[in-house]
């Protein structure tokens, strides 16, 4: 399954209970720059795999799909 989930920009406070739930069950989270989402994660003591996804990244593609196909988040 795939989820799509806002992130704050500025106070980290500004993120719903629905969001932070979704982050802490996912397999994987993918994210446009990894260093202000680790920040985020930490916050929330959420501990999950994270690679950066930008549009230099059509390579990754592939990888993604691979991975909702064999059932992961």
């Amino acid at each position: 399954m795939l989820y799509l989930v806002a992130t704050p920009i500025g106070n980290l406070a500004d993120i719903t209970f629905r969001a932070v739930e979704t982050l802490r069950n996912v397999d994987r989270i993918y994210c446009e720059d990894t260093r202000r989402t680790r920040i985020l994660l930490n916050h929330y003591n959420i501990q999950k795999p994270l690679e950066s996804y930008h549009h230099h990244s059509d390579y990754k593609i592939r990888a993604i799909i691979d991975m909702l196909k064999s059932g992961q988040s």
